[in-house]
């Protein structure tokens, strides 16, 4: 089966508008893109896309009352759901530094979340 997606493409500043050709849920061919990174970009989202996850974590006895974080890496779209359910049930103790991890291997993803920011003590 035969099918047309239309993207606007991430991987650089340019933002190109892409039409991807798919057949049988693969990527067949891609128009549209001005730099190599418009290939990728549109196979990787059509096939398997990945996102890259911001929230804040609670945090006990710190002069602020959460941390940013973010994962580490992309990880598959699907697995977004779980991985803010075991974002949001985390609880961490002051002093937090920015690039600790806070959950290691969200969602079983194989990619950590890490704060984006130092907390101290109250």
């Amino acid at each position: 089966m035969k099918e047309t997606r239309e993207l606007t493409c991430i991987g650089c500043p340019m933002g190109c508008a892409l039409q991807v050709e798919m057949e049988n849920g693969a990527v067949v061919s891609v128009a549209g893109n001005t730099c190599p990174h418009g290939q990728s970009y549109a196979e990787k989202e059509c096939v398997a896309p990945e996102r890259t996850v911001t929230s804040t974590v609670r945090v006990a006895g710190g002069a602020l009352h959460v941390a940013p974080v973010r994962t580490a890496g992309d990880i598959p779209k699907k697995l977004i759901p779980e991985a803010m359910k075991e974002i949001h049930a985390v609880r961490v103790k002051a002093p937090v530094r920015a690039g600790d991890v806070v959950v290691a291997n969200v969602a079983g993803s194989g990619v950590d979340i890490i704060a984006t920011r130092s907390v101290s003590a109250a």
